[in-house]
């Protein structure tokens, strides 16, 4: 069993985007998730995205967005990325649903998840996948809510899921191994961060205990992206080393 590593950080400007578009490569990853800031300026125009840094191995594997998809517009939004990620050759499209966990019901969860596997059904027409990204304060945020949503799937190969670990425990669902193996057929990309005292933190020095999270990775036969989402503020280079050697050493790689 092998895994595909990437990394995710924000970026608070260019010296920090050079660092990690840079580094990721020599540091041991296969590939970035991009941050929404670190590819929107060249949506109009993806060459000059190429132009710019190149076409290094992975550079794009994962372009992170989000919005409603209650509106066209919106919709549309996510129908002119699936254009842009095609040039660039990027594989999955992890989509944030940014619509409060409080403002909605079991109801409309369900009716969500038919509006996802619709335009999920786009990016297959792409090459591309779409992941659904739970998160705090979102559709899916707790544990029944991740139930509701993938019962209305009919096609498994339209919507993925995102685990992201730390959205999880502040979520309040402490058995992360278990959401795992039960979502295990949707899951196409995993997003590793740590948490404590209400904070982010890097990988291996907060609290959440990824042993068990590391058995239902394993257990399942998974073999796509696993991808550091490094948000805990440290600096670019201790987050790319620290970050691959602490999931390396987890999977038995």
């Amino acid at each position: 069993m092998s895994f595909k590593y990437a990394f995710s950080r924000p970026t608070s400007g260019p010296e920090e985007e050079v660092e990690l578009i840079g580094g990721y490569l020599q540091a041991g990853y296969e590939g970035l998730q991009l941050k929404w800031s670190q590819y929107t300026p060249y949506l109009q125009n993806p060459e000059q995205f190429i132009a710019r840094w190149g076409r290094p191995e992975g550079i794009a594997s994962a372009l992170i967005t989000g919005g409603t998809l209650l509106d066209d517009e919106s919709k549309n939004q996510l129908r002119q990325l699936y254009g842009f990620a095609e040039k660039l050759g990027s594989e999955t499209i992890v989509y944030c649903h940014a619509i409060s966990r409080r403002d909605i019901s079991h109801n409309q969860i369900a009716q969500y998840a038919g509006i996802f596997e619709e335009l999920g059904k786009e990016a297959k027409q792409h090459g591309l996948q779409l992941s659904l990204h739970h998160h705090y304060d979102q559709p899916l945020m707790y544990r029944e809510d991740f139930d509701i949503f993938f019962d209305q799937i009919k096609d498994p190969s339209a919507v993925g899921l995102t685990v992201d670990t730390a959205h999880l425990v502040k979520s309040g669902i402490a058995d992360v191994a278990e959401v795992i193996r039960s979502f295990a057929p949707f899951i196409n990309n995993f997003h590793l961060k740590d948490f404590a005292g209400g904070d982010y933190q890097i990988l291996g020095q907060g609290k959440i205990d990824f042993q068990p999270i590391f058995e239902a990775v394993r257990q399942i036969g998974y073999d796509g992206w696993i991808s550091a989402d490094e948000e805990s503020g440290g600096t670019v280079a201790q987050g790319l080393q620290e970050c691959i050697a602490f999931m390396k050493f987890g999977l038995g790689e």
